[in-house]
């Protein structure tokens, strides 16, 4: 480790998002000096909804951010399949689930590691990584200050890229991103509503699956609830030369959006905290390189159709504190153990995501019929107290409640 007036060894954390904030509780927790940098100029607020396994809440216990949390489920809902007519039937939703998660809102899960993060962490705004070199005995970093533009050099013992599926750490030190990210060639568009939608009580849910497109609104017990859009497209590229709301009028169109998503795309076009973004997931046969090591999406992104974003990053940035300190001052082997330990939950993850796209959003009539059909077992499944066990027990929803770091 570089050596400095303070014996604790030195690491930089890109990003102030959930991965981020986690690793650098984490880091502190295993007796390093985390200094974390975030390219905004302040804190961001706001989101869309996301599920809390209970690898996730375990996690974000040992750092500290699960009293900051609470489930937002409603205690009475009921999730509807419609049409645009508004026609209903039964369906099913992430709350639903056996061992299901908790539900809230990404902006809580941030303010809630936010408030744990450590009083002497040092964060900085308005501040980027530019270059970084690695010898053996550190990392030199050069960071520029997007507010005033200067930029200036410092060393540490470790780099954290927690940058997000786009990462500047990924691509300065692993290579360009085309090398790393595999489009799913399908679009989101997630916000949140600032009132609920017409017909809709506190705590209904309703999904609607056409044929390369679908429409869905996650209910909360105490707050509106949010929207997810999500389609097929041929051309990613082209998707962003467009407003968000006019590529979904455009997509979902020319028949009537109907009731519900007219007033949801009318609050989208008049609103400036959205998700609009492709869906892709980061493949990497390695996640660190020397003294540089990605977590979250930066490393292995699983697309918001896992449903183990945020789970998964609080997850991964626990169990780098725990190998850091169960392998002290041999970094090689904290960070070989930690990926050895956690790629096969991170590739199921993976491929979660990629099952699931076919219930978010099937492709075809085909995909949509036998949608249909696995909503329908599953409804049946769920109404069986012993069949709702077994499947609790199953491998799948086992891995999704794992404590990470317990073995």
């Amino acid at each position: 480790m570089t050596t400095s007036a303070q014996s604790s060894p030195r690491a930089l954390v890109v990003g102030l998002g959930v991965s981020g904030i986690s690793t650098a509780i984490a880091l502190h927790q295993a007796g390093w000096r985390p200094v974390v940098i975030e390219k905004a100029a302040a804190r961001r607020g706001g989101g869309y909804f996301i599920a809390m396994f209970g690898s996730g809440r375990i996690a974000a216990d040992r750092l500290g951010i699960l009293k900051g949390l609470r489930n937002r489920i409603p205690a009475r809902r009921v999730n509807h399949d419609i049409d645009r007519a508004g026609r209903r039937r039964p369906g099913i939703g992430f709350a639903d689930l056996p061992n299901g998660p908790w539900m809230m809102m990404r902006g809580d899960v941030e303010r809630a590691a936010f408030d744990a993060l450590p009083d002497d962490v040092e964060i900085r705004y308005a501040t980027v990584p530019e270059a970084i070199e690695q010898d053996a005995d550190g990392v030199t970093v050069t960071l520029r200050d997007t507010a005033d533009g200067t930029a200036r050099t410092e060393r540490f013992d470790l780099v954290v890229g927690a940058d997000g599926l786009r990462s500047t750490v990924r691509k300065l030190a692993f290579g360009p991103p085309e090398k790393y990210l595999h489009r799913l060639d399908h679009m989101i568009a997630a916000f949140a509503l600032p009132a609920e939608l017409p017909g809709l009580a506190r705590g209904e849910g309703v999904i609607l699956t056409e044929p390369g497109r679908s429409f869905w609104v996650f209910p909360f017990a105490d707050r509106p609830p949010t929207v997810l859009f999500s389609y097929h497209t041929d051309d990613v590229d082209a998707e962003f030369t467009k407003p968000a709301a006019r590529r979904i009028r455009e997509v979902y169109g020319p028949e009537p959006l109907g009731e519900l998503m007219e007033t949801a795309v009318r609050v989208l076009e008049t609103s400036d905290e959205y998700l609009f973004d492709s869906v892709e997931q980061a493949r990497l046969d390695t996640w660190h390189r020397g003294r540089v090591v990605l977590v979250g999406d930066a490393a292995w992104c699983v697309t918001l159709y896992a449903g183990m974003g945020a789970t998964s990053g609080i997850a991964g940035a626990d169990l780098l504190g725990h190998m850091l300190q169960r392998h002290p001052g041999d970094l090689a082997a904290a960070l070989t153990a930690w990926e050895a330990r956690l790629r096969p939950y991170t590739d199921a993850c993976q491929r979660s995501g990629l099952t699931n796209r076919t219930l978010f959003t099937p492709a075809t009539r085909a995909e949509q019929a036998r949608r249909t059909l696995m909503i329908r077992l599953r409804r049946v499944l769920f109404s069986s107290p012993t069949l709702y066990r077994l499947m609790s027990r199953s491998k799948q929803m086992r891995l999704r409640n794992d404590d990470l770091a317990a073995a």
